[in-house]
């Protein structure tokens, strides 16, 4: 079995990689059976020298490994025939910009396995980057309150070494005394978390966060069944939410009348109501001035994001009177940070956070037959079809969605 790192086509350009070279030594240590060659990269945030030093073969061609690993979506005309891939498709939720991906895939008799379909039994993702989505996210969120309010300045983090210059940076600042509302439970919500804990702004039960005024900055971690109810009066459960979620309404204008700074870390599902619409927003009692939306989904569940940012250029103002774009910092304007791909920004943590898992959960499936099946489950396409588990695909493979 030849495993290759393969080289970031896409552009923007995205500096990060599977496996950093010290995650891909570990590799060797724990399955010296495994071949191992880095396709070169001028762009990867670990430069190809960063491997040779470590006795791995850093080649222009690859075409002679069977298992491909990459991070963002490889352009059709790079897919290599009858090989395995793993990276992130774009294509799981009929994504219609990747429709033609999946079909190339298909004809090329390319075996597929998503980074987002690496899931355990129980549908839980084992891998991904969320934890540093959620760590930037929160970052650019006082990033931008700095800049709006002249409060402080805050440099990119793209500016940056790494996650402890970041924590230096925060240092340096003092928040003022703001309520700040995060949304979300999982590895988003909880690397938005280590930012505000970093910071030392003390965390209060949403009993408290709903009826009490503070002097110093406080926040709550809500999740979905604190911010959604049931539309009869009963009581809500998690676990029935997630399987269906058409019997739920939203519970967060409580919140958004609390609330100062909101920071978006939750996971958003098929049917689940939206947390506020744009009517929300136009209420007077409407508090929210901030928003850091690292979910990011457009013209969804939070109603100020009518458009993704980018790292060049982060954030933006809504107008909730006019419903419409203006600058960050006017005066009528919540303040919006809305980039898709926060990860990028810190892209050597960011890759050895993310080696550290595949490392864990992955590879080690190619060498024990798959006992726990990872791989399995994990498989969109073999023998240019779509696997049973994602058989729901087929029409818009076909076009017919």
């Amino acid at each position: 079995m030849k495993f290759a790192i393969i080289k970031e086509r896409k552009n923007p350009p995205d500096r990060r990689v599977v496996f950093s070279p010290k995650d891909l030594k570990q590799l060797k240590t724990n399955f010296p059976e495994a071949e191992l060659v880095v396709e070169s990269s001028d762009i990867r945030v670990f430069n190809d020298i960063d491997y040779q030093e470590l006795g791995f073969q850093v080649s222009d061609n690859v075409s002679d490994a069977d298992v491909m690993f990459g991070v963002k979506e490889v352009p059709i005309d790079a897919l290599i025939p009858n090989k395995k891939y793993f990276f992130f498709s774009h294509t799981i939720k009929k994504q219609p910009y990747n429709r033609t991906l999946l079909k190339a895939i298909l004809d090329k008799n390319i075996e597929m396995y998503d980074h987002e379909t690496i899931v355990k039994q129980s549908g839980a993702r084992l891998i991904g980057f969320g934890r540093y989505a959620g760590l930037v996210g929160a970052y650019n969120g006082f990033r931008a309150l700095g800049l709006r309010d002249k409060l402080f300045v805050l440099p990119k983090v793209e500016q940056l070494k790494d996650l402890e210059a970041v924590k230096s940076e925060l240092d340096k600042i003092t928040v003022p005394n703001i309520k700040i509302l995060l949304s979300g439970t999982g590895k988003v919500a909880k690397g938005a978390k280590e930012i505000l804990d970093h910071l030392k702004i003390k965390e209060v039960s949403d009993a408290l966060y709903l009826t009490s005024e503070f002097t110093e900055p406080v926040y709550c971690m809500v999740d979905v069944m604190e911010y959604s109810k049931r539309k009869d009066g009963k009581v809500g459960d998690k676990w029935a939410f997630y399987k269906d979620a058409t019997g739920y309404e939203s519970n967060f204008m409580p919140y958004a009348k609390q609330t100062d700074f909101f920071i978006a870390g939750h996971f958003f599902g098929d049917g689940a109501p939206y947390l506020f619409t744009r009517d929300d927003a136009k209420h007077p009692e409407f508090r929210i001035h901030l928003v850091a939306d690292i979910s990011c989904d457009i013209d969804g569940p939070v109603a100020t994001t009518i458009r993704p940012s980018t790292i060049a250029d982060p954030f933006y103002g809504y107008n909730p009177k006019t419903e419409k774009e203006v600058a960050f910092d006017d005066k009528e304007a919540i303040t919006v940070m809305a980039v898709d791909n926060l990860p990028c920004e810190l892209p050597k943590d960011a890759s050895e956070g993310f080696g550290d898992m595949f490392l864990k959960h992955v590879i080690p499936a190619f060498f024990n037959g798959d006992a726990d099946g990872v791989l399995k489950r994990a498989k969109i396409t073999e023998n240019g079809k779509l696997t049973k588990r994602f058989s729901y695909l087929q029409d818009y493979v076909d076009g017919k969605e």
